[in-house]
């Protein structure tokens, strides 16, 4: 089918408003958030029903073409944006952003797949719940998306990631059919969990249309504390001795190097540091509770009060308002910004068992640093759940554009091994995209890879599914 006839045909399902195929139009939805990739597209198409997905999904099927679904494009690793030499349809579900029902009773909520993420926390609130799960890009990563990703975020630690919050989906499959699995059992033993299947699937198992999430009772009352510490190691012990003494109010536990709030302070206006002197490292601490926020207070205080006589942090302060709070969050969330601003950098989302992960971190620091001379490693992130975001940055002083080029690669194949010799995951909660398939194949053994080739081939024998992204096929001319 040559492409006037597609758009002719995409035009009668959408109509002229909900179909954009300019090069000015299209542009901003082509490169990733990170500007790594940029890709083409004949269209993108923004449907506003069920029936007009199915409708694109069986057009695509028909003329041999990639469907390439988008959400908030807040990936790290280029998945929701179209190869560099695609021909593929760009599909958006913003349109499809209701939030069709919340069930307090039954703890739940079901949102269309285009509905952002600070909308179903909304929505839940207004209903006495809520929904835990949380990341910076909240006013703009969409329910599909980070259903697509298995996104994780802040709260994986008492929560667990996108995967476990999500009780049923709703998705068109690639031959146009509608798999109705919105249901909210909490116990269904019908065979392959379908659900599962398509959570962290990248869009290439199906486009997914709508989601029943699970929601949580309030816990409006919070202590945000931050500590400074001498080690890692001390990190971890600062954690369990908190939920210890707080059980599972604890909700958060991040890790900040030093460098890394340095970074913050020197590129993102209006951040100022928590603790007065200098320290090697900084973790920020949120409890939560739906009952008494003094009791909490309390507890929280008494708690860092013992770490300190204790010797496990050497200074800590809790926010004395919402503000504060909300400004301590901020020097965590912002890392990102402060990095891309502060030039390019070798990014890498890694998991290592919990208990290894202090220890890795500084081997595998020192372990990059002397492989590279000059490379500067900041590594940060979630340590209640392993997650270690281990970037690493040209030398100071050089172009870092040029060693970026002639040295990223190698870099990252060194942190993959590093992380692979750890009994690790070279991808904890950013997926795979195209930006680690390569890494994916090169590292995943036979038998993961025969299955995961397996079912692509099953569920989508067309390959029209977001090409080359996830799954390394074996045989690149089964992609459209």
């Amino acid at each position: 089918m040559d492409d006037r006839t597609i758009l002719e045909r995409l035009g009668a399902i959408l109509g002229a408003a909900a179909l954009a195929t300019t090069a000015d139009d299209l542009a901003p939805w082509l490169t990733d958030w990170r500007g790594r990739v940029t890709g083409s597209a004949l269209a993108l198409a923004s449907p506003g029903s069920v029936a007009e997905v199915q409708a694109i999904v069986r057009l695509a099927g028909e003329a041999g073409i990639a469907l390439v679904p988008q959400g908030g494009n807040t990936g790290m690793v280029a998945g929701g944006v179209p190869r560099p030499d695609d021909r593929a349809i760009l599909l958006s579900l913003r349109r499809m952003h209701a939030i069709r029902s919340v069930d307090p009773a039954d703890n739940s909520l079901t949102a269309e797949a285009g509905a952002i993420l600070s909308a179903v926390h909304a929505a839940a609130e207004e209903h006495g719940s809520r929904f835990p799960l949380s990341l910076g890009a909240k006013d703009s990563a969409t329910v599909g998306g980070l259903i697509a990703t298995n996104a994780g975020g802040t709260q994986v630690l008492r929560f667990g990631p996108m995967r476990a919050l999500t009780l049923g989906i709703e998705a068109v499959l690639p031959d146009g059919s509608l798999f109705d699995g919105l249901s909210t059992l909490r116990k269904d033993n019908r065979g392959y969990d379908l659900r599962q299947l398509l959570a962290g699937s990248e869009g290439t198992l199906g486009v997914i249309t709508a989601a029943s999430l699970k929601l949580v009772p309030a816990a409006p009352h919070r202590t945000v504390a931050w500590a400074g510490l001498e080690s890692a190691e001390k990190a971890l012990a600062l954690l369990r001795a908190l939920e210890a003494a707080l059980g599972d109010a604890v909700e958060s536990f991040e890790l900040v190097p030093d460098a890394a709030l340095a970074l913050v302070l020197e590129h993102i206006p209006r951040t100022r540091a928590p603790l007065a002197g200098s320290h090697r490292w900084h973790v920020l601490i949120e409890s939560r509770t739906a009952n008494s926020a003094d009791e909490l207070r309390a507890r929280s205080e008494a708690a860092l009060a013992k770490a300190l006589d204790d010797g496990l942090v050497a200074d800590a302060t809790i926010a004395e308002s919402e503000r504060q709070a909300a400004d301590f969050w901020k020097l965590r969330e912002v890392i990102s910004e402060a990095e891309r601003v502060d030039g390019m950098a070798a990014k890498h989302d890694v998991s290592v068992p919990v208990s290894a992960m202090p220890g890795f971190i500084e081997t595998a620091t020192a372990a990059v640093e002397r492989q590279f001379a000059g490379a500067r490693v900041i590594a940060f992130g979630h340590l209640g759940d392993g997650n270690v975001h281990f970037n690493v940055r040209a030398p100071a002083g050089s172009d870092d554009a040029a060693w970026f080029a002639e040295t990223g690669d190698a870099v990252s194949r060194f942190v993959h091994d590093l992380t692979r010799d750890a009994g690790g995951s070279l991808s904890a909660e950013h997926g795979i995209g195209q930006l680690k398939l390569a890494e994916f194949e090169r590292l995943a053994d036979p038998a993961r890879l025969a299955a995961l080739r397996a079912i692509k081939r099953a569920l989508d024998p067309r390959g029209i599914m977001n090409p080359g992204k996830l799954v390394p096929l074996a045989n690149p001319a089964e992609n459209p």
